[in-house]
């Protein structure tokens, strides 16, 4: 694996666990941008919608939607159970067992 490689998969999953941790789990890609700067990655918007639309279209871990200027991310099924570790998915980081 490439550091790139490494990088894009705990970007996604820092993407996850943000949405988890939201009592509704959903999430602004500009709420997104100020998360993932907090472990260290300043990456654009145009970044963090990529990979919102890769979370959805390839794993089926989120749901997105547009408001105004704003992509929103909604956490499904697939995106809580690997935040759980009850199921991995393919190009995601996988969460550590201890937290």
């Amino acid at each position: 694996m490439t550091y790139e490689e490494y990088t894009i998969e705990d970007i996604r999953l820092i993407i996850l666990r943000a949405l988890a941790d939201e009592d509704n789990g959903t999430m602004h890609d500009g709420r997104l941008e100020f998360e993932l700067r907090r472990f260290g990655y300043n990456k654009t918007r145009d970044f963090i919608r990529n990979q919102l639309l890769w979370l959805q279209d390839e794993v089926g871990a989120v749901r997105t939607s547009e408001a105004g200027s704003v992509m929103i991310a909604t956490l499904r099924k697939a995106g809580r159970a690997h935040v759980d570790r009850a199921r991995f998915l393919p190009g995601v980081k996988r969460p550590s067992d201890v937290d």
